[in-house]
């Protein structure tokens, strides 16, 4: 599975940033790499230097171990196993 890469963030409630103000949350993606990314990071980040609430991060998509691959499923196939997914 490729990797991908999202940039969330929004206004918080608060310095601590524990909690986001609702309907100010944004996601911007899925990007392929780290830098493409991260230039939308700095863009945003950027865009909202003078508002001290908003914050935003990238995060990196993973694969879902409960969730079996497509070369995970083949396999199983091959075999005579059934997916329950």
């Amino acid at each position: 599975m490729t990797k991908q890469f999202w940039v969330i963030g929004g206004e918080y409630k608060d310095p601590d940033f524990n909690e986001i103000e609702e309907g100010s949350h944004r996601v911007f993606g899925p990007y392929f790499s780290y830098e493409e990314a991260n230039t939308v990071w700095k863009q945003r980040s950027e865009r909202t230097r003078s508002q001290a609430y908003t914050r935003y991060q990238i995060v990196a998509s993973a694969h879902n171990p409960q969730r079996p691959s497509a070369r995970q499923k083949a396999a199983l196939a091959a075999i005579g196993m059934a997916s329950a997914h």
